[in-house]
Formats: structure tokens, sequence, C-alpha cells
């Protein structure tokens, strides 16, 4: 191997320290990725990298929406209705209680994928709901935190729009290809924190399980939910979903259902279009701070990577053990995002190096895209550095490594039942 290649390393190594120390992970990315290509003497690579990133056209129109409706939904409370409207049935259901919250979460995170977003929803209601009904604290918060899998149905999902653009196809036919899955890991979770729960004895029915004004929020919401406002954070998924069934030929993009969503959150509300529409714009620019931010820094270190040697070496040795390929997108993402909290930065610099070579491995660039995107999400998931693990953990009162001991196990055995079945 070139020296280059051995200056890489030490970078990738450097690069992982600083991501597990929460140093800033754009700053990181940006900083490793110039430095590699100016130590390879082809600076410009990385800086024609970081324009093709930033003005790529697809994504931005994606997510900026997705992000710009996400805070239209927070602004009119729909999401806070659509929280009460499907926990208030869940009372005086003993054990079954913690799949059913679960399932619950599960489907609130189609609407509200982001991890900490949607915990932030559910853990004040479902958290004190668990603990009052016997369950410990620890398994309350690894409830919520480890039942958002099914986010990954979002079509807003900045992964989604990132994959289905690299394999060419709409967003909506690669989310339906893959949801089988997505759902069989959702429900293989289930049922494994449920196993969990009984193993260590989480769950006592006998026990007076009060929690304390310092542990959790009251969580008994005062809201009378209203079905108009709650079924808003659902109706971009169902124009999406309805339009490629029915009527194809509209062609219907991610940016036009958001747009309609926000429209009728506005509509039965009634909230105010002027202050609406400010912050549906300043929720789009958040998302190109903070989502885009990291997949044009993610593209910018893969681009040093690539000026040093490293992805042609690595895609060279792939084309010659193609299994190793699939290993990869497995194990990658899932461990960068335990040791680092964040599944974003190593899932977008695995399919921004790797998934465009997929075919001389054998395998789709959708399969390899999504195999990587649900390693790094479980790994985030296993991670005690998780923002919404950390959130819930502080919702139920209790160290985040409690919550880690019930997530890490199903999510560990998720990713390995998921790379035989995929």
């Amino acid at each position: 191997m070139s020296w280059t290649i051995w200056a890489a390393i030490i970078v990738v190594a450097v690069v992982i320290y600083a991501l597990v120390k929460r140093w800033e992970t754009k700053l990181v990315l940006l900083a490793a990725g110039f430095f590699l290509a100016a130590l390879s003497l082809d600076p410009m690579m990385a800086f024609k990298q970081f324009d093709k990133s930033m003005t790529n056209g697809g994504l931005i129109v994606s997510i900026c929406s997705a992000m710009g409706f996400a805070t239209v939904v927070s602004l009119t409370k729909c999401d806070v209705h659509l929280v009460t409207l499907l926990t208030r049935p869940l009372r005086k259901m003993g054990i079954l209680l913690l799949p059913l919250c679960m399932i619950v979460t599960g489907c609130i995170a189609v609407a509200i994928p982001s991890t900490a977003g949607c915990c932030a929803a559910v853990g004040p209601t479902l958290i004190p709901l668990l603990i009052r009904s016997g369950f410990r604290p620890a398994i309350a918060g690894a409830a919520v935190v480890g039942s958002i899998t099914p986010g990954l149905l979002n079509p807003g999902s900045a992964h989604n729009v990132f994959i289905s653009k690299l394999a060419d196809v709409e967003v909506i036919n690669f989310i339906g290809k893959f949801a089988g899955y997505t759902l069989a890991a959702s429900a293989f979770i289930i049922i494994v924190v449920f196993l969990l729960c009984l193993i260590y004895h989480d769950y006592n029915a006998s026990q007076d399980s009060t929690v304390s004004s310092t542990q959790t929020p009251d969580g008994e919401s005062t809201v009378q939910p209203k079905l108009l406002y709650a079924v808003a954070p659902l109706i971009p998924v169902i124009i999406l979903v309805a339009a490629s069934i029915f009527a194809p030929e509209l062609k219907m993009s991610v940016a036009t259902a958001m747009l309609l969503g926000s429209v009728y959150a506005i509509a039965v509300t009634r909230t105010s279009p002027e202050k609406a529409c400010k912050e549906f714009f300043n929720g789009m620019g958040r998302g190109y701070a903070t989502i885009l931010g990291i997949i044009i820094a993610a593209g910018v270190f893969v681009a040093g990577l690539r000026a040093a040697g490293v992805v042609d070496l690595f895609v060279n040795y792939l084309q010659h053990a193609n299994e190793v390929a699939k290993i990869g997108g497995a194990t990658g993402p899932y461990l960068l995002g335990l040791v680092t909290g964040s599944g974003d930065a190593a899932t977008f610099a695995f399919n921004e190096a790797v998934t465009p070579h997929a075919e001389k491995f054998g395998l789709s660039r959708d399969y390899l895209g999504y195999l990587a995107m649900l390693s790094g999400h479980l790994g985030r998931l296993s991670s005690p550095l998780c923002g919404g693990l950390i959130l819930t953990a502080g919702l139920a009162g209790v160290n985040p490594l409690e919550i880690v001991k019930r997530t890490l196990p199903a999510m560990l055995i998720t990713l390995i039942a998921a790379y035989f079945i995929l």
C-alpha cells in the first residue's frame, strides 16, 4: 500500500476518536477530507465534491421540504394530538402494555422519523404511563427509543432520498421494496425487548410505581385529541402512497406532498398562514444546515479518501470478495453508529463511497444502501451517546447505560437476523 493509504488509515482513526469525543461532526469530516486531498496533492477533488454535494437538487428539495413540514406540524401541535389519540386507549393493559406502546411509538415514528423528535413527542406520555403500570424506568425508556425503526418508511428521510437517487428509483418505490424488511425488523425488536423485560424482571404489576416530578413530566395530556389534527403528520405519507398506487402518472414528489400536508395542517388548525410560512422556511433552512450539512461533509471526507486511493483499493478488494461487501454494509455503519451515537455520518460515507459500485460486487445499489441504512440506524440505537436515548433516559430518570443494556442486545440480534434474511 502507498504512504497516502497509511496516512488515510491514521486520519480515519483520528476521525473516529473525534466523533466519539462529540466534536462537531461536519467540521471533523470536512477537515479530514480536505487534509487527505491536500496530502494526496489533489485538493481540488475535495472542493469539487463540496460544490457537487452543496447543489444536489434532488436531495435539497426532498430533505428541506420534509424538515419544513416537520416544523409546521410542531407549530400547529398536530403531533401532540396524534400521540394523545394513540396512547389514551392503552391504560390498564398489564404486561401487554409494553409491546402496545412500542407499536404506537412505531406508528408515530413513521410521521416523525427523527429519533430525538419522536422520543420527545411520545416520551413524556408513554414513559410515565409504563412506569405507573409496573415497568421499571429503564425498560420504559428502552421501549420508546427502541421502537422508531418504522421511521425508515418515511419518504422524507434523508437516507431514503439519498439511496433512491443513487439507485435511480423513485423514493416511494425504494421504500415499498424494503418495507417488509423494515416492518419485520421492527417486529423482531419488539419481541426481543419484550423477552428482555421478562429476563431482567422489569415488570411487577403489584409494585407502587409512581413518577416523581423530578424524574418525568406528569404525562397526563390535557389535550382533547382531534382526529383532523391527529392525521396531519401522516398526510404526506398517505398522499405519496395513494399517488403511487392509484395515479403513478402524476409522479408525485416528496416536496409536493410535504407542501400539501403543510397546507392541510394550517387549514384544519386555523394557524396564521404568515407565521406558518415563516416557520416552514425556517425548518427548510435547519434541514439544509443539519442534515444536508452532514451529507456535504461526508462527501468531502469520501473525496479525500478517494484522492488517497483508499476507495479504489477497497472497491477492488470487494470485487474479489463479494460477501465482504455485504458484511461491510452490515457491520461498518453499525459499529461507527455504536461508538459515536450517530449513524448518519457512517451511513452517508459508506453509501457515498461503496454503494455506487454495488454491481461490481454482485449486489444492487438499493439493496446495499438499505443494508447500510438499517445497520447505522441500529448502531445508533445501541449507543449511550445517542441523543434520543439520552433524552429518554432523562425522562425515565435513569443512567443511559441502563437503557443500553436493553436496546443493544435487541439491535445486535436484529442486525444479525437482517444480515441472513436480506
